[in-house]
């Protein structure tokens, strides 16, 4: 006979990952919400190359969220018209 028993913290571990998970997936469509229904419209004023969204998409992808976030919040609190501007990768 298989014991097939979690204890509790296990089961609250992977119900908190797979809220995560979730969350980082809705995120990633409203970014590609924006970029294909939004931004046409506003035009491409980027001081930077990748631009924001995209920026926030491959930041998603790489890092855990809590990571991402923080990196996404630098990138646009350095997006002002008296900042840089060039190619910014991910670091």
């Amino acid at each position: 006979m298989v014991n097939y028993s979690l204890n509790v913290t296990e089961i609250v571990m992977h119900k908190k990952k797979l809220r995560m998970k979730v969350f980082k997936i809705f995120l990633l469509k409203i970014v590609q919400f924006y970029q294909i229904g939004i931004s046409p419209w506003i035009g491409k004023h980027c001081r930077y190359i990748p631009s924001c969204s995209d920026y926030m998409i491959q930041s998603l992808t790489t890092y855990n969220l809590y990571r991402a976030i923080l990196i996404i919040f630098k990138r646009i609190i350095r997006c002002h018209p008296w900042g840089s501007s060039g190619y910014d990768p991910i670091k």
